[in-house]
C-alpha cells in the first residue's frame, strides 16, 4: 500500500505507487474530448474514472463549500467532486482527483486550493492532481511526456472534427439517432490508433471520419445557426448551460460551437503578444511561439481536409480570428477569454451566424465587461456593412447586374456613380497589430 507523503508545505502529493493503486476522478467538459483524454490516461497507465453526473443536487453538494461570489464552473466542479466521494462508488482511501490548470489570469487556476481545502475538511486521505502545460503545481502535477503531449495535440483535433460534424449532421439527420451512432463508432475506432503510430496518419484519417459523416441521409432543408460562444467550461459543460446544443437543436436550429484548439491557439498567442507589449523574451515565450506554430498548421491542415471533402463548413482559421479581432479590440485584451470572444463574435456575424449566444458564469472577470462592450460594437459594424453594400449595388450598375456602357458623351457610364454611405467600413476603428516589437518608451536601465 502507498504510503501518504506530504511536502513541507503540508500538501498530499502523488507519487508513483498511488499511480498503480489509486483511481483519478476527472470532471467532464466536453464529452467527446475528455472521453478521449481518459483513454489516453488509462495507456499510460493511469485508472481513470470520468464523472458524468448530471443533476441539480451537483449545484446543492458544490455550495456547501463554495461561496456565491466563486466562479460558477468551480462549484460545479467541486460540487461533482464531493458528491462522487460521498456516493460510496469509490473507495477514498485509494482515490484522487484531477483538475486543469490554464496558467492565465483566469481564477480558475487557482482553484485548486480551494478544492484541496475542501479535502482537508472531509477527506484528508485524498490527494490532487493538476493538469497544466504551464509548470504550475510541479510536484503535483500530473506526468506530462512528449509521446503523451502529442498525443493529446492530436486528440484534440480528432475530437474538434468529431465534434464539428456531429453538430452540422444532428440537426438535419433525415434519420434520428444516425449522427450518435456514428460518433459513437469513432469515439471507440480513435482510442486504439493511439496504441501505435497510425493517429500520426491525421489526413486519412480525416477523410474516413468525413465520408462516414457524410454517408448520413440529411435533409437540405435551411436551419437558423446559432453560434455558442463564451467562458470556456461554460461554453462547452452540458452540465454548466443546461443542455444548450441539446435545446437549440430541439428547437430547429443549428449550433456552431467554436473548437478546443481555438483556445489552446489562444492561450499560445497571448504569449507572443505579451512578449511584444512588455518587450520581454524567455524560454518560455520562445516555446509557446513554437507550440502555435506546430498547433496552427495543424489547425490548417484539418480545415484543409474539411475544404476538400466539400459538404461540410470547416472551423475559423485561428488567423482569421486574430485579424477580426484587431478590427474591435487590442490582442493584450487577454484576462476572461478577453479578445477571443470578440473575435468569435466579429467572425460569426460576417461568415453568416447573426444569432449568437455569449455564455458568461457570474463574475467571470473582464468576460462580461469584453462581450457586452464588444456585441453592440460588433453588432452596429455589421450593420453599416450591410447598409453600405446595399448602397453601393443600388447607385453602381456594375453591382447590380446592370449592363455598363462607356460613353463620353453622357449616359448611364459618363460618370462613376458615388458610393458614399453613411457608414462606411473604413470609418471602424481599428487596433494596430500587436505581434510587433515595440518601441522602448523610455531609456534603457529606468
Amino acid at each position: 500500500m502507498a504510503e501518504l507523503v506530504y511536502d513541507e508545505n503540508g500538501r498530499l502529493l502523488f507519487t508513483k505507487e498511488m499511480k498503480e493503486e489509486y483511481t483519478i476522478l476527472m470532471p467532464q467538459m466536453l464529452p467527446v474530448h475528455f472521453g478521449m483524454f481518459q483513454r489516453l490516461l488509462e495507456l499510460e497507465g493511469y485508472k481513470v474514472d470520468m464523472l458524468t453526473s448530471n443533476h441539480r443536487g451537483i449545484i446543492d453538494e458544490g455550495l456547501k463549500y463554495v461561496h456565491n461570489d466563486t466562479c460558477y464552473p468551480a462549484l460545479l466542479v467541486v460540487g461533482q467532486f464531493m458528491e462522487a466521494l460521498k456516493s460510496g462508488k469509490y473507495d477514498v482511501d485509494h482515490t484522487a482527483l484531477l483538475i486543469t490548470q490554464t496558467g492565465g489570469g483566469c481564477r480558475a487556476s487557482n482553484y485548486i486550493h480551494l478544492l484541496r481545502k475542501c479535502m482537508a475538511e472531509q477527506f484528508p486521505q485524498v490527494p490532487v492532481l493538476s493538469l497544466n502545460f504551464a509548470g504550475l503545481e510541479k510536484d503535483c502535477s500530473l506526468e506530462l511526456t512528449p509521446a503523451l503531449c502529442l498525443k493529446m495535440v492530436y486528440a484534440v483535433l480528432y475530437a474538434d472534427l468529431l465534434m464539428t460534424l456531429y453538430n452540422q449532421c444532428r440537426p438535419y439527420e433525415l434519420n434520428e439517432g444516425e449522427s450518435q451512432q456514428v460518433l459513437d463508432a469513432w469515439q471507440e475506432k480513435l482510442p486504439k490508433l493511439f496504441e501505435s503510430n497510425k493517429f500520426l496518419s491525421a489526413e486519412k484519417t480525416y477523410a474516413q471520419i468525413l465520408k462516414d459523416f457524410a454517408a448520413i441521409p440529411r435533409s437540405k432543408k435551411p436551419k437558423i445557426k446559432v453560434g455558442i460562444i463564451g467562458e470556456i467550461y461554460v461554453k462547452y459543460s452540458p452540465l454548466a448551460n443546461n443542455h444548450l446544443e441539446d435545446f437549440l437543436i430541439s428547437e430547429g436550429c443549428e449550433p456552431v460551437v467554436p473548437t478546443l484548439l481555438e483556445f489552446i491557439l489562444y492561450c499560445a498567442a497571448n504569449s507572443e503578444t505579451n512578449s511584444h507589449l512588455y518587450d520581454y523574451k524567455n524560454f518560455k515565450t520562445l516555446a509557446f511561439g513554437l507550440g502555435y506554430k506546430f498547433l496552427h498548421s495543424k489547425q490548417v491542415q484539418m480545415i484543409k481536409a474539411i475544404q476538400k471533402q466539400g459538404e461540410f463548413t470547416p472551423p475559423h482559421d485561428f488567423e482569421d480570428l486574430r485579424r477580426a479581432a484587431d478590427k474591435y479590440i487590442s490582442q493584450g485584451v487577454s484576462m476572461g477569454e478577453g479578445w477571443m470572444i470578440t473575435a468569435e463574435m466579429a467572425v460569426l456575424a460576417e461568415t453568416g451566424t447573426e444569432n449568437i449566444i455569449c455564455t458568461q458564469p457570474f463574475g467571470c472577470l473582464p468576460n462580461h465587461i469584453v462581450a457586452k462592450g464588444m456585441a453592440r460594437t460588433i453588432k452596429n459594424a455589421i450593420q453599416c456593412q450591410q447598409l453600405w453594400r446595399s448602397t453601393t449595388t443600388r447607385c453602381d450598375p456594375r453591382q447590380s447586374g446592370e449592363p455598363h456602357q462607356a460613353d463620353a458623351g453622357g449616359g448611364p457610364g459618363a460618370a462613376e456613380p458615388s458610393r458614399r454611405s453613411p457608414c462606411p467600413p473604413s470609418r471602424r476603428r481599428t487596433w494596430p497589430a500587436v505581434r510587433r516589437p515595440l518601441r522602448r518608451r523610455f531609456p534603457p536601465g529606468v
